[in-house]
């Protein structure tokens, strides 16, 4: 965790919107379809792993409140600057530890985790009866060619995929109605700088463990090996751009 903080922090600029690609999903599942359809005017919702809140300004419905966190204070500056710029009132950016949650026992009608990790157990107090839980993450095969051309990556070297651990943890919490659904995406880049700003401002080449953190996964001065990137590209251009596959998972669950 203190790996990952030190990782967004470092990348608290972060702005995706220039980066130019264009994306085929090949799976029928989309988390913000999903909120928008099961929430109403009157719920609350909890957002976990906001980033710089990007996500949360565009894509969900105005509500009664939703509170978005995260655990680097920087990203909660990023966000809260983001949210000045719109007339949003039913959003609050707050910073927290996904793995020691300080809201409220039996508050939320809806808990969104993306991309991120979670106490399942934090979220099942955290939720309402009958209150559902959403979460999106990335899978231990997403970016696999890329992550075997390089001998590294997120989750890497994990024995078991983040999405069963996940899935198990919800279960033992004790959610009904679990589904953990793979979601296949293609994503195409237009230029090399393209990728490239993606992977310095992702953790996908980053050796961070789902299943053990250590204190050197993190490097500050591990680097991109230019060479190696030449090679994937080469051998993974279409006109459509450079293609990148994407491995993700969706989990829904009720309280």
């Amino acid at each position: 965790m203190k790996n990952e903080l030190r990782f967004y922090d470092d990348i608290k600029d972060w702005d995706f919107s220039m980066i130019e690609y264009t994306e085929e999903n090949l799976t029928d599942w989309n988390l913000y379809k999903l909120l928008n359809d099961c929430a109403s005017p009157k719920c609350k919702i909890l957002d976990l792993g906001t980033g710089g809140g990007e996500k949360v300004l565009k894509n969900f419905p105005i509500v009664k409140e939703i509170i978005a966190t995260d655990f680097s204070k920087e990203m909660i500056n990023t966000a809260n600057e983001n949210l000045a710029k719109t007339e949003r009132k039913d959003i609050t950016f707050k910073q927290m530890d996904n793995l020691n949650m300080t809201t409220p026992n039996n508050y939320f009608d809806i808990v969104v985790a993306r991309h991120t990790c979670i106490d399942a157990n934090g979220i099942y107090k955290t939720l309402k009866i009958g209150g559902k839980l959403l979460l999106r993450g990335v899978d231990k095969l997403d970016c696999w060619q890329l992550k075997k051309l390089y001998g590294k990556g997120q989750a890497f070297k994990d024995d078991k995929p983040i999405s069963l651990i996940d899935y198990e943890a919800i279960l033992d919490a004790g959610f009904k109605k679990v589904e953990l659904v793979p979601i296949h995406i293609r994503e195409y880049y237009k230029t090399k700088e393209d990728l490239l700003a993606l992977l310095l401002k992702t953790p996908i080449l980053s050796n961070f463990s789902e299943s053990e953190i250590e204190e050197n996964k993190y490097d500050d001065n591990d680097e991109i090996n230019m060479n190696l990137l030449d090679k994937y590209i080469e051998e993974n251009t279409s006109k459509k751009g450079i293609l990148l596959i994407r491995r993700y998972y969706g989990i829904t669950a009720v309280k």
